[in-house]
């Protein structure tokens, strides 16, 4: 842990929103301890990416294991900084106290969907989420007679934020697990089928022209400490 008198600036954060639980309760200990302001950003990966690419100023980037590489080979996250958080599945979700629809084989889902008053996603055009989704109403030929019912937000976070405010009935969520797991306004009503599922790791990396690259790693390190493998479990990660 690093505790500095100096004046130093805040540790900019660019992370997708499956990452945002874990990630505001390590920048909770992190700023306790080393006395470091964090300013962090959270978002479907798409367009968090496309901050990074555009140059704006980061110390520590979280996005897919995918997306990172890409990053490293561009020169934007360093080489050799990639830390693995753990691998996350889509799953459903309900307003808290509303009926629990039933999501445990591809018939079942399919007729809670159709049963829906509306359906709640990322935006498949920048979220990994998002294009799960899409690609799950396709292969179960429901996405034209549903398609007036979707409503999609920026990240599965604001999604499901929604869902918890919404006082309709029937409506159904869908997103990353570890964007439901964390909202107490919702349930879990499970994940989706093995057959539908596109399980997504997600990583964090240094930035390569990181303005605070000390404090930069020190925050990358604590998602190696046990107590954020826990964290990371408590979300919805699967480790490995």
């Amino acid at each position: 842990m690093l505790f500095w008198s100096r004046v130093v600036a805040p540790l900019r954060i660019l992370s997708a929103g499956a990452a945002q639980a874990v990630t505001e309760r390590v920048i909770e200990a992190f700023k306790r301890d080393t006395g470091c302001d964090v300013t962090a950003e959270f978002g479907a990966v798409g367009a968090m990416k496309a901050k990074v690419t555009a140059g704006a100023p980061v110390d520590v980037i979280i996005l897919t294991n995918t997306m990172i590489d890409e990053l490293i080979s561009a020169g934007f996250v360093q080489a050799g900084s990639r830390l693995d958080l753990g691998k996350v599945g889509t799953g459903v979700a309900v307003r808290a106290g509303t009926p629990m629809p039933h999501v445990s084989n591809a018939d079942m889902l399919e007729a809670s969907i159709r049963g829906s008053s509306r359906i709640v996603c990322p935006d498949p055009a920048i979220a990994t989420a998002g294009k799960i989704v899409l690609s799950l109403l396709k292969k179960l030929q429901v996405l034209e007679d549903v398609r007036n019912r979707l409503q999609f937000f920026p990240n599965g976070y604001a999604a499901m934020n929604w869902l918890a405010r919404s006082d309709g009935t029937a409506e159904i969520g869908m997103t990353q697990v570890t964007e439901i797991l964390p909202n107490k306004g919702v349930a879990f009503a499970g994940p989706l089928p093995d057959e539908f599922q596109m399980k997504t790791v997600y990583s964090v990396g240094l930035a390569g022209k990181s303005a605070e690259a000390q404090f930069a790693k020190d925050f990358v390190d604590r998602f190696k400490a046990p107590s954020a493998t826990l964290l990371l479990a408590a979300a919805g990660y699967e480790l490995n």
